[in-house]
């Protein structure tokens, strides 16, 4: 089992910046990438950033140059530094690990999740 605690997010206003962190701990071996989803309200969760362990990084379109992801292997941690923010990026954000595949799936683990709210 990997265990996910987050730091961060809150209220800010548009325009303005925040960072959310992501400690993993437990099972950490298994892990080969990390990441951040979001969850609007009625909406479907979605990809934001995912990082593997070599590096390779992948985002979603509509973050592209404003969000970037960032891991510290070291320490199992990945970042989330969120610029040039927009009301539309109002959601709870969820610090997600990727495990082995155990058909028919990955094993996912998912953090409590951390609300971040954009002004107008």
């Amino acid at each position: 089992q990997v265990q996910l605690v987050e730091s961060g997010g809150g209220l800010v206003q548009a325009g303005g910046s925040l960072r959310l962190s992501c400690a993993a701990s437990g099972s950490i071996d298994s892990i080969w990438r990390m990441g951040w989803y979001r969850q609007a309200p009625g909406k479907q969760r979605e990809l934001v950033v995912v990082i593997t362990n070599d590096g390779n990084t992948n985002y979603a379109e509509f973050v592209k140059g404003r969000f970037l992801g960032s891991r510290d292997n070291a320490k199992s941690t990945v970042y989330l530094q969120m610029n040039m923010l927009k009301p539309e990026d109002t959601a709870v954000y969820y610090c997600n690990a990727r495990g082995p595949f155990t058909s028919p799936f990955y094993s996912d683990y998912w953090g409590q999740g951390t609300q971040v709210t954009v002004s107008s």
